[in-house]
Protein backbone atom coordinates (compact mmCIF):
# COMPACT_ATOMS: atom_id res chain seq x y z
CA UNK A 1 0.00 0.00 0.00
CA UNK A 2 2.83 2.39 0.84
CA UNK A 3 4.50 1.74 -2.52
CA UNK A 4 1.31 2.52 -4.44
CA UNK A 5 0.73 5.72 -2.48
CA UNK A 6 4.30 6.93 -3.07
CA UNK A 7 3.94 6.18 -6.79
CA UNK A 8 0.66 8.11 -6.90
CA UNK A 9 2.10 11.08 -5.04
CA UNK A 10 4.90 11.44 -7.58
CA UNK A 11 2.30 12.07 -10.29
CA UNK A 12 0.46 14.85 -8.40
CA UNK A 13 0.00 18.11 -10.31
CA UNK A 14 2.13 20.99 -9.04
CA UNK A 15 -0.67 23.18 -7.68
CA UNK A 16 -2.43 20.85 -5.26
CA UNK A 17 -2.28 21.29 -1.49
CA UNK A 18 -0.49 17.97 -1.05
CA UNK A 19 2.18 19.03 -3.55
CA UNK A 20 2.67 22.35 -1.78
CA UNK A 21 3.01 20.52 1.55
CA UNK A 22 5.42 18.07 -0.05
CA UNK A 23 7.67 20.89 -1.29
CA UNK A 24 7.61 22.51 2.16
CA UNK A 25 8.63 19.27 3.88
CA UNK A 26 11.20 18.55 1.16
CA UNK A 27 13.01 21.81 1.87
CA UNK A 28 13.34 20.89 5.56
CA UNK A 29 13.69 17.11 5.70
CA UNK A 30 14.63 15.84 2.25
CA UNK A 31 12.98 14.44 -0.86
CA UNK A 32 12.24 10.86 0.21
CA UNK A 33 10.82 11.79 3.61
CA UNK A 34 8.61 14.37 1.89
CA UNK A 35 7.31 11.74 -0.57
CA UNK A 36 6.36 9.36 2.23
CA UNK A 37 4.75 12.16 4.27
CA UNK A 38 2.68 13.26 1.27
CA UNK A 39 1.73 9.64 0.52
CA UNK A 40 0.55 9.22 4.11
CA UNK A 41 -1.55 12.38 3.78
CA UNK A 42 -3.04 11.02 0.54
CA UNK A 43 -3.91 7.70 2.20
CA UNK A 44 -5.54 9.60 5.07
CA UNK A 45 -7.75 11.45 2.58
CA UNK A 46 -8.64 8.16 0.87
CA UNK A 47 -9.51 6.56 4.21
CA UNK A 48 -11.82 9.41 5.22
CA UNK A 49 -13.40 9.43 1.78
CA UNK A 50 -14.19 5.72 1.99
CA UNK A 51 -15.35 5.98 5.60
CA UNK A 52 -17.66 8.94 5.01
CA UNK A 53 -18.78 7.91 1.53
CA UNK A 54 -17.86 11.34 0.18
CA UNK A 55 -14.87 12.01 -2.05
CA UNK A 56 -13.76 15.62 -2.34
CA UNK A 57 -11.55 16.69 -5.21
CA UNK A 58 -8.20 18.18 -4.29
CA UNK A 59 -8.59 21.87 -5.08
CA UNK A 60 -5.73 23.80 -6.58
CA UNK A 61 -3.80 25.75 -3.97
CA UNK A 62 -3.11 29.37 -4.88
CA UNK A 63 0.48 30.34 -4.21
CA UNK A 64 1.08 33.40 -2.06
CA UNK A 65 2.13 36.35 -4.18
Amino acid sequence: MRWAAVEAIQRQPAGTKISVDRKRIESRRGRNIAKVAAARKLLTLVYYGLRDGEIRALARHKAAA
